[in-house]
C-alpha cells in the first residue's frame, strides 16, 4: 500500500534533508527538483545548525568520537554517550544530503587537528573500533579525503562467520555483531558509490550474506530473535541495528546493483509492514541516552517523519520486486 497523498504532504512539509529524499523516494519527483532542495540542506533547517557548530580547527565538540574532556567530565558516568564530537556530525551531515563542497577545507584540517580518543591515531586513517571505522570511510570517501588505510583494513578484519565485531579487536568476541556488520557493509557501499572502487564489493556481500542467513532478526544457533533492538525502530540510530535500518541498508545495495530483493527478508519486511501505523505512519521508540546537538526528531510514541520515509521507502521497493518476480 503506498503511502497516502495527506501521509505525503505531512512528510513534504519537513525540513529538508527529510523533504529531498521524500521527493526522490517517495514522490517519483524529477531529479532538478530534488535536488534542488538538497541544496537547501547546507544553508536551511538541520543542516545548516549543524554546519554552524563545526569549529574553526574542523572539528565538532573539539573532539574526534568524544567531546573535549570527556573522559573527564561527570558526564562519563550518564547513560549513553554524547553524539555531538566530529564523527557524530559528518555522519548526519553525509547522511542528510549535505554537499561536499559545504565542508571545503574540512579533510586538510581535520588531518592537522584531529586524532581519534584510541592511542591518539590520525582521523582518516580510522582506529580500531569496526563502527567508528566504517563511519570515517564513508565520510572520507564522500569528502576525497585518504581512506585507503581502512580500504586495506575491513576485509582483513572480518570474521570467519563473514561479518564484523567492534568487540573483536579487544579480543572479547570471535562472533560478528549484526550491529558492527551492518555499519561496515553501510561505510563500504557509500565508499563504493562515492568513488566507484569495487575492491571491497567481495567483503561488503560477505557481511550481508551473514546478516541474510539469519533473516536480519534471528541467531543462527537457536533462531531466537537476536535481541530487542530489531523491533526498536528508532532515529537517530547512531550505531544501532534494527530490521528496519537492515532493510534500508539492502534497499540502497538493491538499487545500486540493480539485484532484486532477497525473499530471506520477508520476516523481516512482515514486521516492518506490522508497525505501520493505520495513517501509514512509523511511531518512534525510545530516542537513544546521550546528549544531542539539537532535535531532529518526535519523542517516543509520536508520529516520526524519518521513520515514516524509511518505513514507506523500503516497503515500496520491496513490494515493487515482488510484483517484478511475481511477472517474470
Amino acid at each position: 500500500m503506498p503511502a497516502s497523498a495527506q501521509t505525503l504532504e505531512w512528510l513534504l512539509d519537513s525540513d529538508p534533508a527529510i523533504r529531498w529524499q521524500v521527493e526522490r523516494d517517495l514522490v517519483g519527483a524529477l531529479e532538478e527538483v530534488w535536488q534542488a532542495t538538497r541544496e537547501r540542506v547546507a544553508t536551511e533547517g538541520f543542516g545548516a545548525a549543524l554546519l554552524a557548530k563545526q569549529d574553526a580547527d574542523g572539528r565538532w565538540a573539539g573532539g574526534a568520537h568524544f567531546p573535549a574532556g570527556f573522559f573527564d567530565s561527570d558526564e562519563r558516568e550518564e547513560p549513553g554517550q554524547p553524539w555531538l564530537a566530529t564523527s557524530w556530525s559528518l555522519k548526519d551531515l553525509r547522511e542528510w544530503g549535505v554537499d561536499a563542497a559545504a565542508l571545503e577545507g574540512t579533510v586538510s584540517r581535520l588531518a592537522e587537528s584531529c586524532r581519534w580518543e584510541y592511542d591518539d591515531m590520525p582521523f582518516w586513517g580510522g582506529e580500531v573500533d569496526v563502527c567508528i571505522n566504517s563511519y570515517t570511510l564513508a565520510a572520507g570517501a564522500w569528502l576525497g579525503a585518504d581512506v585507503s588505510r581502512l580500504v586495506a583494513w575491513f576485509p582483513a578484519h572480518r570474521l570467519a562467520d563473514g561479518g564484523w565485531n567492534c568487540e573483536a579487536e579487544e579480543g572479547d568476541s570471535v562472533r560478528s555483531s549484526f550491529h558492527s556488520t551492518l555499519n561496515a557493509v553501510r561505510g563500504i557501499l557509500a565508499y563504493e558509490l562515492f568513488t566507484g572502487d569495487l575492491s571491497m564489493r567481495e567483503a561488503r556481500h560477505g557481511g550481508e550474506e551473514y546478516l541474510l542467513e539469519r533473516g536480519l532478526m534471528r541467531r543462527a544457533s537457536t533462531g531466537e530473535i537476536v535481541g530487542d533492538f530489531v523491533t526498536e525502530f528508532v532515529y537517530p540510530n547512531t550505531h544501532r541495528y534494527s530490521a528496519l535500518t537492515a532493510l534500508d541498508h539492502f534497499r540502497d545495495a538493491s538499487l545500486a546493483e540493480g539485484s532484486a530483493p532477497d525473499a530471506r527478508m520477508h520476516e523481516a519486511v512482515e514486521l516492518v509492514r506490522s508497525m505501520r501505523q493505520p495513517d501509514g505512519t512509523w511511531l518512534q521508540t525510545t530516542p537513544l541516552p546521550g546528549r544531542t546537538w539539537f532535535d531532529v526528531d518526535v519523542g517516543e510514541g509520536e508520529p516520526s517523519r524519518w521513520l515514516t520515509l524509511i518505513g514507506t521507502r523500503v516497503l515500496d521497493w520491496w513490494n515493487a520486486g515482488y510484483q517484478r518476480f511475481a511477472s517474470a
